[in-house]
């Protein structure tokens, strides 16, 4: 067998053990105004450093390019409460634009 099988297969015990320890979390410790607090900002946060990381970040270099004016826009969108497609939308034609210019 492979390494890279080895690494498949111990990755995916690791995650089933992973889902099985959260699923074995007392209720009253879900119950915990922290840890529901915790629990509901943290997908939030998780979201934000992927679209950092996907908007500034090139390899290991800051890159500074026609994404950033997409992601503006969507902000901009999204304050104004455009639908997500919509918001997708005008994201990808302002990025689009800023790469023909």
């Amino acid at each position: 067998m492979s390494a890279l099988w080895v690494a498949v297969l111990v990755t995916a015990v690791g995650c089933y053990l992973l889902k099985l320890a959260g699923l074995s979390v007392p209720q009253a410790v879900l119950d915990h105004p922290v840890v529901e607090r915790v629990a509901d900002l943290l997908p939030v946060a998780l979201l934000a450093a992927l679209v950092g990381v996907q908007v500034f970040a090139d390899g290991s270099s800051l890159v500074l390019d026609a994404r950033i004016v997409g992601l503006a826009v969507a902000v901009v969108a999204l304050l104004l409460r455009a639908p997500f497609l919509v918001v997708v939308l005008l994201a990808a034609a302002a990025a689009a634009l800023v790469r023909l210019l």
